[in-house]
């Protein structure tokens, strides 16, 4: 990763430069003012960002395709900066993965670290703190335990209220939001922010899809595909995240915590009776939290603290 030292300077001028952004645009692509940026250019190396426009400087260029690494290696003339590749070793296109189980439900969580990230449709930058999500959606198996230790309502589709042996392994569906909520509260989690759902999917750079920027319907369970229902949810290898973390695009979609607007809560993934255009995890959408069908579920998240 680039230094403090080498990205201040000419050579934020250079990335910009790289980009072919105006001072007002790069400014607003970094979420600062333009004099900022031109006060970052004009005293060179004596210049040390904030953390969080460090990290913004950094996820920009690994944010960026291999035209703007070459012009920015050209412009800078440095051949100390970085360049990472789609899936490479550097620290922000591979974080380390870093896992644990949680204690309330048993389930395996993901690390996703803190910083800034790239978000929704127009990459606006956002920062989060350390998370953990679980790896795997909430399954059949996993519900029931929540079930029989709570009374809680069983879904729909289980014949006389238990969970079918051949879907143990498959996400549960036909979860309300309020049902998502309450097995959260069960299991000492929370569900997880629209935001901390995306960052678990496109890693620090904001990569189109958890696998990386190629569009492949092949890496997710997607209309396309023709199974026509849930699969189990270590089955799609190919299409795990840079965190670990499987099915974050397609098989069901899953609530977030965030309401959008009274009594609807956002819902990310996509499922298997969606299109593959839909799956990209920047895309928005909402239900209402009375909705319960044969294609939504849900995972939870913790706050990272020491003691994880």
């Amino acid at each position: 990763m680039a230094t403090v030292e080498q990205w201040t300077g000419v050579e934020t001028r250079a990335l910009r430069l790289a980009k072919r952004m105006s001072l007002e645009e790069f400014g607003d692509h970094l979420g600062i003012s333009d004099r900022m940026v031109s006060k970052w250019e004009e005293r060179g190396a004596a210049v040390k960002p904030r953390p969080v426009n460090q990290a913004a400087l950094d996820t920009s260029l690994a944010a960026s395709g291999p035209e703007v690494h070459e012009r920015f290696v050209r412009l800078t003339n440095s051949s100390s900066a970085v360049i990472p590749d789609e899936r490479g070793e550097s620290a922000l296109t591979l974080p380390r993965q870093h896992h644990i189980r949680h204690h309330g439900d048993g389930k395996k969580m993901a690390l996703v670290e803190g910083g800034i990230f790239l978000s929704g449709p127009d990459d606006e930058a956002v920062w989060l703190p350390d998370f953990y999500i679980d790896i795997f959606p909430v399954t059949n198996s996993d519900y029931e335990r929540f079930v029989r230790a709570t009374n809680h309502q069983p879904p729909q589709h289980w014949p006389t209220g238990r969970c079918p042996v051949k879907l143990q392994d498959h996400p549960v569906v036909f979860v309300t939001w309020n049902d998502a909520q309450a097995y959260a509260a069960w299991a000492g989690k929370q569900l997880p922010t629209g935001h901390q759902w995306e960052k678990a999917a496109r890693g620090p750079r904001g990569d189109a899809y958890p696998w990386g920027k190629q569009p492949t319907p092949a890496k997710c369970n997607t209309r396309e595909s023709g199974i026509g229902e849930t699969t189990p949810v270590s089955r799609y290898h190919s299409g795990v995240s840079q965190y670990g973390v499987y099915d974050l695009c397609g098989n069901t979609w899953e609530w977030c915590s965030n309401e959008t607007s009274p009594g609807r809560y956002e819902l990310k993934a996509g499922a298997f009776t969606s299109p593959f255009s839909r799956m990209a995890p920047s895309l928005f959408n909402d239900a209402a939290s009375t909705m319960l069908d044969d294609d939504t579920g849900f995972r939870c998240c913790i706050a990272a603290s020491p003691a994880n």
